[in-house]
């Protein structure tokens, strides 16, 4: 059944097998170290340009714009993009909506394909996202591979995770009762990720928000929009439907703020440090004028690990996990030792 103002553009598919991580990229294999160096020539003939506000599918212009720079050649623009603030916020709010009324009547299957789509997409064009992490945030290739991989498996895994819901039963069926177990969409969230892994992390809030039928407004870190953007595109390519993904780079203090209260904002995701994300929650917990439910927030803030390392363990590759941990991308990472 086609839904009214979903245009039929997602191409039908169904996950590949079982899921299984991406492979990383061997770097030592010199054809994939020609490849990586081309996709940095290929990607910096656009570095500098201008990106849009895309709300509701319109791409928009604002007076006030952010500047992407190279935190390894501070001279060197990545992009520039348009500052969303609060003259913008109704507007996204209002293209989500919209957009959330018919996408959540998307069947399942259509929503779990688009995110498929996606990451073939991603996977064909791999070396150059890797190319604009390395630009934007100065990851070295094998943390950029990492980074591509892992959006490529939140993609993936959460369009299983989707269908894998969407077939739950009940666990009880009493004589004489129709009992039946459904997952429903929220509403409109608002997703705010981080500048660390500003591919990975983001794309994985954004697909596990929309493929179970909410609509969103993304507002990417201000030190890394220009992956988020392209991100985007590969979304619109994958035939993802006006208004399911609004993006809005703007200031947390202002648009951020602004989104997090809303009072038709119906959940937030955010990943980032600890006083942001208590903020966060704190404003969240504030009912708002027309406000009918209670939020919900999605919080994951910085931290660092402990490894542990048992008598009996292999004490030369403990070693080399522990510096690799605590060292791999100067340590700017959750996951980091």
């Amino acid at each position: 059944m086609a839904i009214a103002g979903v245009p039929r553009t997602i191409q039908a598919r169904t996950p590949r097998g079982v899921f299984a991580n991406e492979p990383f990229t061997n770097f030592g294999d010199p054809e994939n170290a020609r490849s990586m160096r081309r996709a940095l020539d290929e990607v910096a003939v656009h570095l500098g340009s201008d990106y849009p506000l895309i709300i509701g599918g319109k791409r928009l212009r604002t007076t006030e714009r952010i500047r992407s720079i190279n935190p390894a050649r501070p001279s060197q623009v990545v992009g520039v993009h348009q500052k969303a603030g609060v003259a913008q916020v109704d507007a996204a709010m209002t293209a989500a909506l919209r957009a959330f009324d018919s996408w959540s009547k998307v069947p399942v299957e259509e929503r779990a394909s688009l995110l498929l789509g996606a990451a073939d997409v991603i996977r064909k064009r791999k070396f150059e996202f890797m190319a604009w992490l390395t630009y934007e945030v100065g990851k070295n290739w094998a943390e950029a591979d990492a980074d591509v991989g892992e959006t490529i498996d939140f993609l993936e895994f959460y369009a299983r995770e989707a269908l894998r819901l969407a077939a739950a039963t009940t666990p009880i069926q009493y004589p004489g009762e129709r009992n039946e177990l459904l997952y429903i969409p929220l509403g409109v969230g608002a997703v705010i990720p981080p500048w660390n892994f500003p591919f990975a992390i983001m794309a994985g809030m954004t697909a596990a928000s929309i493929v179970a039928g909410n609509s969103i407004i993304l507002k990417p870190s201000s030190d890394a929009p220009t992956i988020a953007a392209r991100f985007v595109e590969v979304l619109e390519e994958a035939g993802m439907p006006d208004g399911v993904v609004n993006f809005c780079p703007g200031s947390g203090a202002t648009f951020g703020n602004a989104i997090v209260e809303h009072p038709k904002t119906r959940f937030i995701a955010f990943t980032g440090s600890r006083s942001v994300g208590l903020e966060i929650h704190l404003r969240a917990a504030q009912s708002q004028p027309g406000q009918i439910w209670i939020k919900r927030t999605i919080l994951e803030m910085g931290g660092k690990d402990s490894i542990l390392v048992a008598e009996d363990a292999d004490l030369d590759a403990a070693v080399a996990g522990v510096a690799a941990s605590a060292f791999g991308f100067s340590g700017q990472k959750c996951s980091a030792c």
